[in-house]
């Protein structure tokens, strides 16, 4: 397949600079007001090979996310390990993880056994992410202002001006040397803002097998983008 096979679309701005972004099997090519089109083609054949392999990851991912469904018996992940999704008892009984599965009440749709366990993975995210952030914040001779969990699906973690730092609840199904890698990223944030060469030696000053752990966080990264997490 060639990129004139590809639907896109172009939106235009008085952006500098011409872009591709690909959501799903969305191709939007985003360029300046006065560039003409047969720029962009250029572009577009310049980009082909990028392009192209994008186009395939991101259509990969689609299917999976389509393909993922949770039930009872179905594994989740949980810092790193893969647990059962086991039926409790009796229908009041509140969804929990026993450090063994975890028990979600019977008698629920598909979906509903997903919107427990995303409960369930907020509180857990909750009571882990905070405390181990705060164990970890001497590391790198800081303290947060505060702790927070959301439900952000683009990005791990950021943080503020102010000092607090926010973690996607999805940060929690990571394995624990991920999760501290992106504990003390955001950490350091609070020291050097932007990605710097300061930034990663800092970060590497820490944790000197960074590389390993970015390259684990790769793999778990791909691996939760091809799945469907939306409730």
């Amino acid at each position: 397949m060639k990129y004139k096979d590809i639907e896109y679309t172009v939106t235009r701005s008085e952006r500098k600079t011409i872009a591709i972004h690909i959501r799903g099997s969305r191709v939007e090519v985003r360029a300046p007001v006065h560039l003409p089109q047969s720029s962009i083609e250029r572009y577009l054949i310049k980009k082909e090979k990028w392009l192209m392999s994008h186009l395939a990851l991101q259509l990969y991912r689609l299917e999976g996310q389509n393909a993922f469904n949770l039930d009872y018996g179905s594994t989740v992940l949980y810092r790193g390990k893969e647990y059962p999704i086991v039926r409790a008892a009796k229908s009041g009984d509140k969804a929990e993880f026993d450090g063994s599965a975890f028990i979600i009440p019977p008698g629920l749709t598909p979906e509903g056994v997903k919107a427990a366990c995303v409960r369930l993975y907020i509180s857990l995210a909750k009571e882990y992410l905070p405390g181990r952030t705060y164990e970890l914040s001497g590391k790198v001779d800081v303290h947060p202002n505060a702790v927070k969990i959301n439900s952000a699906k683009s990005r791990w973690g950021s943080c503020t001006s102010l000092g607090n730092i926010n973690f996607s609840w999805l940060t929690v199904m990571a394995p624990d040397d991920v999760i501290d890698y992106l504990i003390i990223h955001e950490l350091a944030h609070l020291r050097v803002m932007g990605h710097s060469l300061i930034f990663w030696s800092l970060v590497r000053h820490v944790l000197p097998d960074l590389k390993d752990r970015k390259s684990r966080l790769s793999v778990f990264q791909e691996r939760v983008l091809s799945e469907n997490w939306d409730v």
